[in-house]
């Protein structure tokens, strides 16, 4: 027999092995198949960055046709929840405890001003305790004000030009945060069935004291590691499958690349996070352990570190530069590339070639870390 053929037949038989082991283990099935579910549930519906009908407090503290038709347009607003009054104190209680979040104050001299033409202001209030919405309310009643005036000149034959602003969203015309959340949350799925599942793997062969049997056999660390590996790959993939599959005909996110591109930015962001699960797994020899750092190593860089929900330029610079050996940083805006815009094949081949790179790292220090000794 040719040491080719002999070292396929280990393979095989690793590869035969390791299969039977993970569709015998329901934490397996559990990791790959049930949380990815969950996972996927809750950013699809449970989480939305999307701020609409915000409630908040409209105070006209004087009643003229100009002031009323100011109010209307606050209450037209599909981003408001309006509840009107005469006096800014009737909101002041429910801002403080959160039934509103924005008090809007048309002052009393607001009719006067504005046909002297003397650019009379609106007060607006607002709940800082949450920056997002605070920021929200203000930008929007700005919005809501400048609509309406734009809509009386239009109404009002005028001499002068005025300047209409036409807006137009790429991508996601309807400014849906599903459409992006759903898409980085496959990033974190396959980065908990990557990382995870295999960090698992090494440490069950010590602590089930399996592995002492295999470092008496002719297998190779490669062989070890590769017969390790294909079948938490293959794993990994059909688990990315299921959650496509969930999110364009359940949740109704766009696909509008290839399934090439999807599959190949997938593969190339598997190797990084299987390495990474090796790489712990042959470091700790403990099942327990290993799961710890794998959540702390992982998990938590690919939720906070990826852009996925915090912008990266906003971060402090340190913490940016940390960013660049987070894999998921790479894939979750190329996944939300291919969902929304298409194939924009320079932006994949760098993010592939970056995630390969890592992963190759991975892989040989995984193998470092991988002694045919027993210790």
């Amino acid at each position: 027999m040719s040491p080719s053929s002999g070292r396929l037949r280990r393979l095989f038989a690793l590869v035969r092995k390791e299969s039977f082991q993970a569709i015998r283990d329901p934490s397996s099935i559990l990791i790959a198949f049930v949380l990815p579910l969950i996972l996927l549930f809750l950013f699809g519906y449970g989480v939305s960055l999307d701020t609409s009908r915000t409630r908040i407090g409209l105070a006209t503290e004087e009643m003229t046709p100009l002031t009323q038709d100011l109010a209307a347009s606050f209450r037209a607003s599909r981003y408001f929840d309006v509840a009107i009054g005469r006096d800014r104190r009737l909101f002041e209680e429910d801002l403080v405890i959160g039934k509103v979040r924005g008090i809007v104050v048309i002052p009393a001299d607001f009719t006067t001003r504005y046909t002297a033409g003397n650019h009379p202001s609106i007060q607006v209030i607002v709940d800082g305790s949450d920056p997002n919405t605070a920021n929200f309310v203000q930008n929007y009643a700005q919005g809501a004000v400048a609509n309406w005036e734009q809509q009386r000149q239009a109404d009002v034959a005028t001499s002068e030009a005025t300047i209409a602003v036409e807006q137009r969203f790429w991508f996601n015309p309807e400014l849906t945060s599903r459409n992006f959340l759903v898409p980085g949350s496959i990033a974190i799925v396959m980065t908990l069935v990557g990382t995870l599942l295999t960090s698992l793997v090494v440490a069950r062969e010590w602590e089930r004291g399996t592995m002492e049997a295999m470092m008496a056999t002719p297998v190779t660390a490669v062989e070890l590691l590769a017969g390790k590996i294909l079948p938490y790959f293959l794993l990994g993939l059909t688990s990315m499958t299921l959650c496509v599959l969930l999110a364009v005909f359940l949740f109704g996110v766009p696909f509008r690349g290839s399934v090439a591109a999807l599959y190949a930015l997938s593969a190339a962001f598997l190797i990084p996070a299987l390495g990474q699960g090796l790489l712990i797994s042959t470091a700790t020899k403990n099942q327990f352990l290993a799961s710890q750092l794998a959540l702390i190593s992982a998990f938590l860089p690919a939720f906070l570190l990826s852009g996925f929900l915090f912008e990266i330029n906003s971060m402090p610079e340190i913490i940016q530069w940390i960013t660049f050996i987070v894999p998921a940083r790479y894939l979750i805006p190329s996944l939300q590339t291919v969902f929304l815009a298409g194939d924009i094949w320079p932006m994949f081949t760098k993010a592939i070639s970056v995630m390969l790179t890592i992963g190759a790292i991975m892989f040989m220090l995984a193998a470092r870390s991988t002694r045919k000794r027993i210790g």
